[in-house]
């Protein structure tokens, strides 16, 4: 049969002794001889009757059709193939394992503050986290799940005297997204105060990693999540303040001052590029020296208020968002010879 092309058409029988194996030839004809052999498969899914397998049905849980514009502080993205939340740690363990076994594709979420959906949507499933415990031993140190809002642990934890996450209450995230991407604002930065990361990796261990660990390296916008090998979500992560009779009266500083500065009101994911780093003025100020406040593509628009901010101004659609983010990287760097990077994810409907 060497150099021959065919096709082949399986009846299965389970359990049963009249199984059979017809082969075609590429030009219809169906004289192909062959030497018996003795054929094993792997069938995974479940049998009608007559001997055909059925396509495997996906757990209850999971939706078809959900609009990500739903669940992008953006407005913006299509609707995902597979939609499902998880309230604990063994149900996104089961969502998890059950993606990697029938081969799809999967992006986990929680308030989608930091994301650009493609739109036409998510060819896979989209997982949105709803891991919203939280722990305190009343001396400072906070066990908060991935899903729990960043803001609201910030203003707990102001509120109970405690110091370190003042700067969490403006910003409208999770705590899952925070420890991903290191959020930081007004001089405080979410590694400073972390303690241990729990983990779920891909092949279905649970791992709880130290901060200390100086193998785990994190920066201006950067953990180690980013680049880890295996990781499959961040289950939950514990936080060690210190107490601060001022924290509470801090942490009200920072949110007038981000009403007075940012456009909180408008569909955005916060600032949309990195400040190139020392030396150098912040995103916002060169976007604003550039002359791009109120610049527009389509409906998608820098910000009056804030020009490191891009909001939807109604109806704008992520390749209007794609297309404006392009034109401020290249006057940005026409202008002044710098190379702006998004913090922004945007996350691509298929992977190539």
């Amino acid at each position: 049969m060497a150099g021959c092309e065919f096709y082949f058409n399986c009846r299965l029988s389970p359990g049963g002794t009249d199984s059979k194996l017809n082969f075609t030839s590429k030009d219809g004809g169906s004289s192909v001889r062959f030497q018996r052999q003795r054929l094993s498969f792997k069938v995974r899914g479940t049998f009608r009757n007559d001997g055909f397998q059925e396509t495997l049905p996906l757990p209850s849980s999971f939706l078809q059709g959900k609009r990500l514009s739903e669940l992008s502080t953006f407005g913006i993205g299509g609707p995902a193939k597979y939609f499902v939340e998880v309230h604990d740690e063994s149900e996104m363990s089961a969502v998890i394992r059950f993606c990697q076994q029938e081969d799809i594709r999967y992006f986990i979420v929680g308030k989608g503050s930091n994301c650009l959906f493609d739109d036409r949507g998510f060819d896979g499933c989209v997982i949105l986290s709803s891991l919203k415990f939280l722990e305190s031993d009343g001396r400072g140190v906070y066990r908060v799940g991935s899903g729990y809002p960043f803001n609201m642990l910030g203003i707990q934890a102001s509120n109970d005297g405690f110091a370190g996450l003042e700067f969490a209450s403006g910003i409208p995230g999770t705590v899952g997204g925070a420890v991903y991407m290191n959020a930081s604002a007004n001089g405080q930065e979410t590694a400073d105060v972390l303690k241990t990361v729990e983990v779920l990796r891909v092949d279905g261990k649970r791992e709880v990693h130290i901060r200390a660990d100086s193998n785990l390296v994190y920066g201006y916008r950067l953990s180690p999540y980013q680049t880890m090998d295996g990781l499959a979500a961040i289950l939950a992560a514990t936080f060690r303040l210190k107490p601060c009779a001022g924290a509470r009266q801090r942490h009200r500083g920072f949110l007038e001052r981000r009403r007075k500065t940012q456009p909180i009101a408008a569909k955005s994911a916060g600032c949309v590029f990195r400040n190139p780093g020392s030396g150098c003025e912040s995103a916002g100020a060169l976007i604003e020296k550039a002359g791009l406040k109120g610049a527009a593509v389509g409906l998608a628009k820098v910000s009056d208020v804030h020009a490191n901010y891009l909001v939807n101004a109604g109806g704008s659609t992520a390749a209007d968002m794609m297309s404006l983010i392009e034109l401020v990287k290249s006057q940005v760097k026409d202008k002044f010879g710098v190379d702006l990077r998004e913090e922004v994810i945007c996350v691509p409907y298929r992977s190539r």
